[in-house]
């Protein structure tokens, strides 16, 4: 079964987590998992400079240490980073202390407080010790662009059809999500533009006390 929204019992009962900005504005998040990606990541780069939008890149550290010109070009573009961890390790098959080494070698090279999960899957032992230098960020809508079963269409309505006011929207920037993310991102930012959503990046030096808004 595909999820696009996760459920409000799991929400709620990891709170610790954050899963949205809801509030009293018209703000979302996009966010990119998986990068920086020859190719992909400039094309993701361009789209969202010709909206006007701004965007959190969940940088994978193995793929910084292949293309760290890419990072550089996220930064300046005035986008935030987030560490996706060095490896993309699954959290339910790695212990605590081999989980958090490889987020801190990814560390070393994307200077960020922000972490987001790979695969969305953390035991309550990583959640604990990430949380102790990080703030963990999930997300409300999935589109779900690295399910090659998936066409475009469908992953733009994955989208589309959850979005609301501080919804956190993932995509990947990666090759495997390029051919759906090709369709989906442009007609997602004109979506929201038309809409009247502002797209907004989460500040790469962690959340203030309030996560209702970011400003």
């Amino acid at each position: 079964m595909l999820i696009v929204r996760p459920p409000s019992l799991l929400t709620r009962a990891l709170s610790r987590m954050t899963w949205d900005f809801y509030g009293d504005h018209q703000d979302v998040y996009l966010t990119f998992d998986d990068g920086p990606t020859p190719g992909v990541t400039p094309w993701v780069l361009d789209r969202l400079d010709e909206a006007g939008a701004k965007a959190t890149f969940f940088c994978l550290g193995r793929n910084v240490d292949k293309y760290p010109e890419l990072l550089k070009q996220i930064l300046d573009a005035g986008h935030s980073i987030g560490n996706h961890s060095y490896s993309h390790l699954k959290g339910f098959r790695t212990s605590v202390r081999r989980y958090m080494d490889d987020i801190e070698l990814a560390s070393n090279l994307i200077d960020s407080k922000l972490f987001r999960p790979p695969y969305g899957r953390i035991l309550p032992g990583q959640v604990k010790a990430v949380l102790e230098q990080y703030d963990l960020i999930m997300w409300d809508v999935l589109s779900i662009d690295y399910n090659t079963s998936l066409d475009g269409d469908r992953v733009l309505k994955n989208v589309i059809r959850n979005v609301r006011p501080g919804s956190i929207i993932v995509f990947h920037d990666s090759d495997k999500a390029s051919e759906n993310l090709y369709y989906a991102l442009p007609r997602t930012l004109e979506f929201l533009s038309e809409q009247g959503f502002n797209p907004k990046s989460i500040p790469s030096k962690g959340l203030p006390s309030s996560k209702a808004t970011i400003n």
